[in-house]
């Protein structure tokens, strides 16, 4: 299917690149600028605002006139490798709700409403009902900025019985914020936990007020209102308050691009929220609070009487899925940064690999760089090791060979498992400096998507260059900021480097890592990754603890770890871990593309 020319396409792209931009009217129509052209990057002489993209006929061109590099956005986006829809791409599908716009309060949800402070007007603007079927259940709508319904919210306001929910969601609906097609402008947005706190706002004569579809622990609707939200210049978190903390803001200062501020502590007048201080100190208590909305503090600074004391049991962590490797190192720690190594050719990845099939399993989200295998190898790879030896089978090729694979529906099963979970980098994108452009994308991903487990494969693909001091120092910056990265967003790094050649019968050393002496320094935890040739071995294979900065047990020599690879799962195990079952297999984590398109029984 052919193009079709989307302006929204060509600011995508430019937030792909991580370009700055400023849009400008001229005679030949709407034009985004880039202060630096893609393509010549402003040439020796650093010249800036050379490049631009007509917004209205999909045009490109940089007047530089040692670049003058000109086409279709189609073109730009092919040279840069950014994936435009042509009407194939598979994407995540959301249940299509029934469009209504004459939804009805009910008298039941206005009046339990009006008990909590919000007058029937707004109940009324905002649709909010009850389920037709049980008079007893609110049900908030979430209209887009465009007004359509795309998701709802239900909250139980009669008797709540043992083991039922006091709040739940439509399944397979696309979360976006509560209110924002009530949104004006693009000065101030507020934020909420709840709907009913967003209401009480809007009560108290305070605009652009919207709340989150799931708690305070659920961010899936930022990459689904991203560019909507990113227009506004401020951002004020009113979000629940308890046990000194306020929710929801932690993770939007990280993640939000606008400036963001949050409502004080004092404020809230010992109430836990919006609608609580609604409620006991009326309207002008809530503009007060959000007038007085603070800028947070300086980031890197803080207080040493407010770093909370250590306990490594309530730390979070990303466990292996080996039991003797993580009694070691205790899991991996988010905010660390690990290097992988050891000899080319002798397991490092298949280990990264399965660890990558772990961290999903476990919930996180993950981002992977492959510099040596194609997408399609990586995912090969990674099917067997998720599916399991029940769920592999083989077949001799045209030499004779056993060769395994996964069966198409149990592949579809692994991958709806993993959907929205694992994120891979493009290898087959060229750019002049794939060191920075990935460090661009690990900052991205994380931001966007939540990502919490990064593994990069390997360290000499990343950097690109031919060994030499400057590259030496290359690599120590590349992986100094990997840890900046790694201790910034609370995420784990695993970082693949070869080891240089070590005579056999020798122990393995920190400095025998590839390259330059300052990585083994910057990393937290080295793990060495050893195949074991001798023939009267009892194991495939070892890992070695080298460097455990957080819990300083080492397993090394002797001490290593003996790991039993499978060549028909590719999997690596230990004595201790016996038969993994993901939860692919256990129905957990994945929506039955079947039951996306049940149709949708309308609740009011």
């Amino acid at each position: 299917m052919a193009y079709i020319f989307n302006q929204q396409d060509v600011k995508d792209f430019a937030r792909f690149l991580n370009a700055k931009t400023t849009e400008k009217e001229t005679e030949g129509g709407l034009e985004l600028n880039f202060e630096i052209c893609p393509y010549c990057k402003g040439g020796n002489s650093g010249r800036k605002n050379t490049f631009s993209v007509n917004l209205n006929k999909g045009t490109f061109s940089c007047f530089y006139s040692t670049c003058n590099h000109q086409g279709h956005f189609v073109e730009l986006a092919r040279d840069f490798n950014y994936k435009l829809n042509f009407g194939n791409n598979e994407s995540v599908i959301y249940k299509s709700l029934p469009q209504r716009k004459d939804i009805i309060s009910t008298e039941q949800a206005i009046h339990y409403l009006e008990g909590r402070g919000i007058n029937r007007k707004i109940t009324e603007m905002y649709q909010i009902t009850t389920k037709k079927d049980n008079r007893n259940v609110l049900v908030f709508p979430f209209r887009d900025d465009k007004g359509k319904l795309v998701f709802i919210k239900y909250r139980n306001i009669g008797n709540i019985t043992k083991g039922t929910s006091k709040e739940w969601c439509e399944k397979n609906a696309k979360p976006i914020l509560f209110g924002m097609d009530k949104c004006v402008g693009d000065n101030r947005i507020i934020i909420t936990e709840g709907q009913i706190d967003t209401l009480s706002l809007i009560e108290s004569g305070i605009p652009n007020a919207v709340s989150v579809p799931n708690g305070a622990n659920g961010f899936t609707w930022i990459e689904h209102v991203w560019d909507w939200i990113s227009k506004f210049k401020e951002m004020i978190v009113f979000g629940d308050l308890e046990d000194g903390k306020m929710s929801l803001l932690d993770t939007l200062q990280k993640r939000m691009p606008m400036l963001v501020k949050a409502v004080r502590f004092e404020d809230y007048l010992g109430e836990k929220d919006a609608n609580d201080i609604l409620r006991k100190y009326g309207k002008d208590a809530l503009r007060t609070a959000v007038n007085n909305a603070k800028i947070i503090p300086v980031r890197h600074v803080k207080k040493l009487s407010e770093v909370e004391p250590i306990d490594l049991t309530s730390m979070k962590k990303i466990f292996t899925g080996l039991p003797e490797i993580d009694m070691v190192i205790g899991g991996m720690y988010l905010g660390q940064l690990i290097l992988l190594t050891g000899k080319r050719g002798k397991g490092k990845s298949t280990w990264l690999s399965q660890m990558l099939v772990e961290a999903v399993d476990q919930g996180y989200t993950c981002f992977a760089y492959s510099g040596e295998l194609k997408d399609l190898a990586f995912r090969y790879w990674l099917d067997l090791q998720a599916a399991g030896n029940s769920y592999v089978s083989e077949r001799l090729d045209e030499l004779g060979v056993v060769r395994y694979s996964v069966k198409h529906d149990i592949a579809k099963r692994i991958s709806s498992w993993y959907d929205e979970k694992l994120y891979l980098y493009d290898n087959e994108i060229i750019d002049d400096d794939e060191m920075e452009s990935l460090l661009i994308a690990i900052e991205m991903t994380i931001q966007r998507y939540g990502v919490k487990f990064v593994c990069l494969d390997n360290l000499m693909t990343a950097m690109d260059s031919a060994p030499g001091d400057k590259y030496y120092m290359a690599q120590s910056v590349f992986v100094k900021k990997l840890k900046v990265i790694a201790m910034r967003w609370n995420v784990v790094i695993v970082l693949v480097a070869h080891t240089k050649k070590i005579a056999k019968g020798e122990n393995f050393e920190n400095d025998d890592v590839s390259g330059s002496a300052d990585i083994t320094n910057r990393v937290d935890t080295v793990m060495v990754y050893e195949r074991i040739e001798d023939e009267n071995r009892n194991c495939d294979s070892k890992l070695h603890i080298t460097k455990n900065r957080l819990l300083g047990k080492l397993a090394q020599g002797d001490k290593a770890i003996e790991l039993f690879f499978s060549e028909r799962t590719k999997r690596i195990s230990t004595v201790r871990s016996g038969q993994k079952h993901y939860g692919w297999e256990l129905g957990k984590g994945s929506i039955e593309p079947d039951k996306m398109k049940i149709e949708f029984d309308i609740p009011f």
